[in-house]
């Protein structure tokens, strides 16, 4: 996002520093730092330390955990509904990757969006927001206390911080990673993609992932 440079971002921004640390960590080690015009994708051993428990709220209002969605690959996004390009772009791209799969494949998938406005992002307004044509068909939206959505953000190691904002009806928005992570079914890490990965680079690896999966079964 393009907001203004302002001291009140310099304490949460240095605060959530060694979170960022990991997942950069990881694109640099294969290469996959974004550079300009270039939109690499990223492999991983699956070993990172990222991902684990949490207690969450569905749209739907029903208290949820990561067992609930044992046995199926995980796709999770943090954003928030009131972002005005970042989340929906990314959301959009994640359902473009997805219908390149055959319909079979493409359900194996639970995408997740987790919400780091909980403010703002009840189950209600989620609901909406998940039911939109231009985002996942399965699309989960979660939310929660800000207690469960800093555990949550604080395990997957992604940085996020409220900002102020004059310009918002609110008087606040939301800055944070854009990234998009690929979990397998018992929770563990896979892969992440950064923002600029493209459709057809996430459906690829998606694909790879099942085929991987599949001969080590």
């Amino acid at each position: 996002m393009n907001l203004k440079d302002r001291p009140v971002w310099l304490l949460p921004a240095i605060a959530s520093l060694a979170a960022l640390v990991a997942v950069f960590a990881l694109l640099l080690a294969r290469g996959a730092v974004e550079r300009e015009g270039a939109a690499p994708m990223v492999r991983t051993s699956g070993e990172a330390q990222i991902g684990g428990p949490f207690t969450l709220v569905d749209h739907t209002g029903r208290t949820v955990t990561e067992a609930d969605f044992a046995g199926r690959p995980m796709l999770i996004y943090f954003g928030f509904t009131y972002c005005p390009d970042v989340c929906p772009f990314s959301l959009q791209v994640l359902a473009d990757a997805l219908s390149r799969l055959p319909e079979d494949r493409r359900a194996v998938f639970q995408p997740l969006l987790i919400s780091v406005d909980p403010e703002r992002d009840t189950p209600q307004v989620l609901a909406q927001y998940v039911d939109s044509p231009a985002f996942p068909a399965n699309l989960t939206g979660l939310t929660g206390s800000p207690e469960q959505i800093r555990a949550a953000a604080e395990a997957y190691r992604v940085y996020y911080a409220r900002v102020e904002d004059p310009d918002s009806a609110a008087g606040y928005t939301m800055d944070h990673a854009s990234l998009i992570y690929l979990m397998d079914g018992e929770g563990e890490f896979v892969d992440v993609f950064p923002h600029h990965a493209t459709p057809g680079e996430i459906a690829a690896r998606l694909q790879d992932f099942l085929e991987e999966s599949r001969r080590s079964s």
